[in-house]
């Protein structure tokens, strides 16, 4: 706010608005004077004309057309009032006719006779005017009006001016946007004036004072603007080779006081430094001595941190390949902890030693004692080879044979070197470097563990062979673990399959119903390509899946008549009693739900829970197939056994509502094959019973 641009720019502004806005308001008051003037002289022509009209009725003696004059005059919309008033203030006539024989306030007549018309304009913001005439009485009136009356009544008109009344408020408005527009002009064309020839001068004087001010006295302005600011600009520009002059003169004359000390100061430092020189020599010769034992000590040091580096490294080395044998050994236990499977076992240790020892080739094989034959039990490098299960000859030259024979592992850093050895293995791949280590379990050698081949074709070392052999003994120790855990798991099937046997033994329609099961479902599970773990579930499941009829009685299970609805609620709890025998097993958990499902029914309207279809284990549901076929085919107390073609008719009969639709047709072409072991020499029953069969 304090530029001297914008205090010009707003005294000039304020100068333009004064002198514009007085000159229009002034304009306006004067238009505004004008159109009164017109207003009145237009009113006193149309009284007139409207008292001749009147007067030429009233001499044509047609009064009623008074009326008519004042109802056509008042039809005009800026005629708000229309009267004929007597001295006494009565309303003779009027063009609003409810207004006739009442009184009026209008001091209109008093003030005609006494010479003093009333003003035309009754009001200035509605903008309304009045006019008034007296009616004098002439001859003519004689006959009707008495001769002293001068003046019979006085004619009065209200005429408003609405539309004059916007014309100048239309000027109004022109005139105040004139003004605006006047007003920005003016400021535009002086604001124009000030940037061009006053505010761009003294801002390119200022730029050019700045640039002095940090030292450059080069710069210089010319300003052709104006007359004055071009012999303001040469002023400046004179001013400032002034002031370089003596900035120069000034300069050389402290160059030289300084130059003067300079000498000054060095002369008497130059003394100082002669004798400190002679000083220091005698301590730098010192010095001197003392460097070389430094010397020959750092040098020693040096040689001791090169063998220690040497050493630290070593270590590291070592360290690393410690860390990644611990990381394997890790891997390995974690794996042999996780399974009980050998299969798993075997690939999960195969692999890791082979990421760890970076070998391209690794195997297990296990030494049959009895045949004194080798079997491989995983292979990994060789995607080609169908590996498990194949048969390998104790040879002299078989690197496992040899390990087992001698009870010992081997290195063989080249296979060149080691001419009794085959250079190419029996599975077609060529060895270059291996190393074997044997498997023991209780001191007894059952196989080997061998890694072939590093893939950066580097060799194995003793530390390879030492991690091997680690990795055998914990391969030891996973296969004893996992034969106990077989061995238990096989004693606790015998236990339950024994007592399963003993039901069946005490029934001779019953016997052999398990075994039967066991081999459809087996069979109906190969079928259908189920993995190995789940075909185990489906094997003991079918075996097992009387099993709660332990807790049936006799009596009820060897019932031959009908059978009470409280016989079939107690024989339809032998699936729970089953569950809750092998529930301390926990081994056999998949194989309980099993069992507790394989009399739901595929609709859900079976027993014990009414479970359907996605709630039911897949093998439950060939359980149900295989278990309702036999008892369909085994004569019982109750019944005879179906024909083999009645049973599959009944079998389709009941797909979608007992079995499971997709099932059914697989269990039956099984039965069309001749799958079972003597079904084809006439094993099934032929008897044409369709009695309905109940849930085996």
């Amino acid at each position: 706010m304090n530029s001297l641009k914008i205090k010009i720019l707003g005294l000039i502004t304020v100068i333009v608005v004064v002198i514009v806005s007085t000159a229009a308001f002034i304009n306006f008051e004067q238009q505004k004077r004008m159109v009164t003037s017109v207003t009145e002289r237009d009113i006193q022509v149309l009284t007139d004309t409207i008292k001749t009209a009147i007067a030429s009725a009233m001499r044509s003696g047609h009064s009623t057309e008074v009326s008519d004059i004042f109802a056509r005059i008042k039809s005009q919309k800026f005629i708000k009032g229309l009267r004929i008033v007597d001295e006494t203030g009565k309303i003779l006539n009027s063009a609003d006719k409810a207004e006739i024989g009442k009184m009026t306030r209008s001091k209109g007549f008093p003030a005609l006779k006494a010479g003093n018309p009333p003003p035309l304009l009754l009001s200035e913001n509605a903008m309304v005017f009045y006019g008034v005439t007296a009616i004098h009485n002439g001859r003519q009136c004689y006959g009707c009006h008495d001769s002293t009356h001068q003046i019979l009544g006085m004619l009065e008109i209200e005429m408003s001016m609405d539309n004059m009344n916007s014309f100048i408020n239309e000027g109004k408005k022109i005139a105040f946007i004139s003004t605006v527009i006047i007003i920005l002009l003016i400021m535009i064309s002086i604001s124009v004036f000030l940037v061009l020839y006053v505010d761009r001068p003294i801002r390119h004087l200022i730029s050019s004072m700045q640039t002095v001010e940090k030292g450059d006295f080069e710069s210089r302005t010319v300003i052709n603007s104006s007359r004055e600011m071009n012999l303001l600009s040469r002023s400046y520009n004179r001013m400032i080779d002034r002031l370089k002059e003596m900035m120069e003169t000034t300069i050389e004359h402290e160059r030289e006081l300084a130059r003067a000390e300079e000498k000054l100061v060095r002369h008497h430092e130059s003394q100082l430094m002669n004798r400190k020189l002679a000083e220091q020599l005698i301590e730098i010769e010192h010095l001197n001595t003392a460097l070389g034992e430094r010397i020959e000590e750092i040098e020693e040091s040096n040689y001791k941190i090169a063998d220690l580096a040497g050493e630290l490294e070593d270590k590291n080395t070592n360290l690393e390949k410690a860390v990644a044998k611990l990381s394997t050994l890790y891997k390995v236990g974690l794996g042999i902890n996780s399974t009980m499977e050998l299969d798993r076992i075997f690939d999960l240790i195969v692999k890791t030693t082979m990421e760890t020892l970076h070998a391209q080739i690794g195997y297990i094989i296990l030494h049959d004692s009895d045949r004194n034959v080798l079997e491989i039990k995983t292979l990994l490098g060789l995607e080609n080879i169908s590996h498990r299960g194949h048969m390998l000859p104790m040879t002299s030259s078989s690197i496992s044979a040899w390990v087992i024979s001698n009870r010992k592992p081997l290195l063989i850093p080249d296979i060149g070197k080691f001419p009794g050895f085959d250079r190419f293995s029996v599975l077609g791949y060529a060895r270059k470097t291996l190393v074997s280590a044997p498997i023991t379990t209780k001191d007894e050698i059952i196989g080997t563990i061998t890694v072939v081949n590093k893939h950066d074709d580097s060799v194995f070392n003793n530390e390879d062979m030492e991690l091997l052999s680690t990795i055998a003994t914990q391969a030891g120790i996973a296969i004893n673990n996992a034969k106990l855990y077989d061995e238990q798991q096989k004693t606790y099937l015998n236990t339950i399959h024994a007592l399963v046997s003993a039901i069946e033994a005490s029934d001779s329609y019953t016997r052999g119903h398990s075994e039967r099961v066991t081999r459809y479902s087996l069979q109906l599970g190969r079928k259908l390509d189920l993995p190995h773990e789940r075909m185990k579930v489906i094997e003991r499941a079918a075996i097992l899946h009387d099993i709660g009829k332990i807790g049936i009685e006799l009596t009820l299970l060897h019932k031959k008549g009908l059978l009470t609805s409280d016989d079939i609620r107690n024989l339809q709890q032998h699936p729970t009693i089953g569950m809750k025998i092998l529930e301390p097993i926990e081994f056999l958990n998949d194989v309980r739900l099993c069992i507790g499902q394989h009399h739901e029914r595929y609709d859900g309207q079976g027993y014990p829970n009414n479970l359907s279809k996605g709630q039911l284990l897949l093998e439950s549901r060939i359980l149900a197939i295989t278990d309702a076929f036999d008892a369909m085919t085994s004569d019982r107390p109750y019944r005879n056994a179906l024909t083999l073609d009645a049973a599959i008719k009944e079998l389709y009969d009941n797909a979608g509502g007992q079995f499971d639709p997709d099932l059914v047709p697989h269990f039956v072409e099984l039965l069309e094959s001749g799958a079972f072991p003597g079904q084809a020499t006439g094993s099934f029953p032929t008897s044409p019973s369709r009695v309905p069969f109940p849930a085996a």
